[in-house]
């Protein structure tokens, strides 16, 4: 695979929910690896999965691999598909109060209409523990009901139930935030005063994110917060130490890391996209999520260039992209031929 290409499939692009033919022009021009249903549509199941299947022909027509197409369809006020075919999703404060075998079955179904829409790839569940005296306090969570538990224990133990049920249909989970942004008090989309003072290596908010990774997560989701305790001169997604060195050697994670926004998300505007994108893979990121598609040119340039300058970097972003390969051989979208 060219470098140009390789450095394409490290990146997955906003596009609309209802995937127009724009969309089409991203995937010829910049090679992507995936792109995320950026919104919210109420188009039905299966005029999604024309479409999708349609950009498909585009990725597989310019010579590459099939695409990872994603969605945030946690539940509650996190729901991009809501047409015909898809089921209304309850908070994940909702379904914490049911038991693990009803939640692992109702996620199942859940994601298998996903998967006949042609999403490959759920951005969920959220693995965050948000705390009873933290719930109004907390933006991105608690205040809006996306944990499902008050407790590391609690929250763990349906994370494993909901990565179960995708797995069970065959959908990617992505467990988020990591290493968590229960105990914030402000929003990565629109501050930069995203800070959890308290986490540590050893922090029990970090189970729900062990037991995702022991019931077989596919991919983790990394915050744009900062973390003191574990890197005190980088956000989360562009830190080394916890990307590298707690997520990838403390909890033994193998697969694939991807980015929280990298495009609009205030807490990383100081980086122009380009440097955004080195900076994640450089940490230990894979995939580079950016809901601007016009980050895209940017993005795919900064990583050629920075890979034809430094032989490490380059051996780093070709690991990223066995990290994208990997998942896309398990879920059968790779084409491979003989010539």
């Amino acid at each position: 695979m060219p470098l140009a290409d390789r450095a394409g499939q490290v990146l997955m692009v906003g596009v609309p929910a209802s995937l127009p033919a724009s969309a089409a022009t991203l995937v010829r021009r910049n090679h992507v690896g995936g792109v995320f249903l950026r919104g919210r549509t109420a188009v039905s199941a299966g005029t999604l999965a024309r479409r999708s299947a349609a950009l498909q022909r585009v990725a597989v027509a310019v010579g590459g691999p099939r695409l990872h197409v994603a969605a945030d369809q946690e539940g509650g006020l996190v729901q991009t598909l809501s047409g015909p075919g898809f089921a209304r999703i309850p908070s994940a404060v909702e379904q914490g109060r049911w038991d693990g075998a009803s939640l692992r079955r109702r996620t199942q179904s859940w994601a298998g209409a996903l998967r006949a829409a042609g999403v490959t790839m759920n951005l969920a569940p959220v693995a965050d523990t948000v705390s009873a005296a933290d719930r109004t306090r907390n933006p991105p969570i608690g205040a809006v009901r996306r944990n499902y538990g008050e407790t590391p224990a609690a929250v763990a133990a349906d994370v494993a139930q909901v990565v179960g049920g995708f797995h069970d249909a065959g959908v990617v989970a992505t467990l988020k935030h990591f290493p968590g942004l229960g105990r914030v008090r402000a929003n990565t989309d629109v501050s930069t005063r995203a800070v959890d003072a308290l986490t540590t290596p050893a922090d029990p908010n970090l189970g729900p994110f062990r037991a995702g990774l022991g019931a077989g997560a596919e991919a983790v989701m990394i915050s744009s917060a900062r973390y003191p305790q574990l890197d005190a001169d980088h956000v989360a997604a562009f830190s080394p130490a916890v990307v590298t060195g707690l997520l990838r050697e403390r909890l033994g994670f193998g697969g694939l890391v991807v980015s929280d926004d990298l495009g609009s998300a205030v807490a990383v505007r100081v980086l122009s996209p380009g440097r955004r994108a080195v900076s994640f893979v450089a940490a230990g990121g894979d995939l580079v999520l950016t809901n601007r598609s016009t980050d895209a040119a940017p993005m795919r340039a900064a990583l050629i260039a920075q890979a034809q300058r430094s032989a490490p970097f380059r051996h780093r972003l070709d690991d990223a992209v066995v990290h994208v390969l990997t998942t896309k051989q398990h879920h059968a979208l790779l084409t491979c031929s003989t010539r």
